[in-house]
């Protein structure tokens, strides 16, 4: 099921139904990382520049030298902030365009079968900001663990392979259950979710790829979610 639902994903990437959300998710994930820089460049003119200033007084002005280390030190600060940032950014996305996402699959890949419904706007929010938060928490303790011998790099993939799998799951199954029934749908099948997460993790781990993740994390669980619910369906049948 996994394997299936991620091949159907990525192929729903390039397919001209799904242009349109694809290109809409893409434009603000990139605008969203522009702020993030702008708003590191500003943090860092603000805060280091008169600690630089006071530490390393009399530095020639006319080299420029100021200017070219805070462009460093910004970059480097970027490149640090993206990578703690980047999988709580493609929650946004997740909340803003998971449905959009979902109606076009269901549409094309199960016409025979109900459509899920569109979350409330106030519960959506509510969820894209639990799932931001929850995210973002559990990044930031993958980076403290980057910091342990033997953990580093096994900590991101599983943090977020957890993380992941469990939201983008529930966010698909609330489509046709409660909150509740998610949960314990997702609980249910928690093994076979969390493999699932750890290829968004994987495709998370990608340069420029993982600006794709929403739309495909998304539609990679919408599939699964379709399988999971036609297995334990035909489970219950027997």
């Amino acid at each position: 099921m996994i394997i299936e639902a991620a091949r159907l994903a990525g192929s729903n990437l390039l397919l001209p139904a799904s242009r349109s959300v694809l290109f809409k998710s893409l434009g603000l994930t990139i605008l969203l990382l522009i702020g993030l820089w702008f708003g590191l460049g500003e943090i860092f003119a603000v805060v280091a520049m008169p600690w630089l200033d006071a530490f390393l007084p009399g530095l020639p002005d006319w080299a420029g030298w100021a200017g070219t280390l805070a462009a460093i030190i910004a970059g480097i600060g970027l490149a640090l902030v993206l990578a703690l940032f980047i999988a709580p950014v493609t929650a946004v996305m997740a909340g803003l365009f998971l449905d959009e996402i979902a109606e076009v699959i269901e549409t094309r890949d199960y016409p025979g079968e109900t459509p899920g419904r569109a979350m409330p706007l106030g519960q959506s929010v509510k969820q894209s900001l639990g799932f931001l938060l929850v995210v973002g928490l559990g990044n930031i303790v993958a980076l403290l663990l980057l910091l342990v011998p033997g953990i580093n790099i096994a900590a991101f993939f599983l943090v977020n392979g957890y993380l992941l799998g469990r939201e983008y799951f529930e966010f698909a199954a609330m489509r046709f259950m409660s909150p509740a029934d998610a949960k314990r749908l997702r609980s249910r099948n928690s093994t076979t979710i969390f493999f699932a997460g750890l290829i968004i993790a994987a495709f998370l781990s990608v340069p420029l790829l993982n600006l794709l993740t929403p739309m495909f994390a998304a539609g990679m669980m919408v599939h699964l979610h379709k399988m999971v619910a036609a297995k334990a369906t035909n489970l219950s049948k027997i």
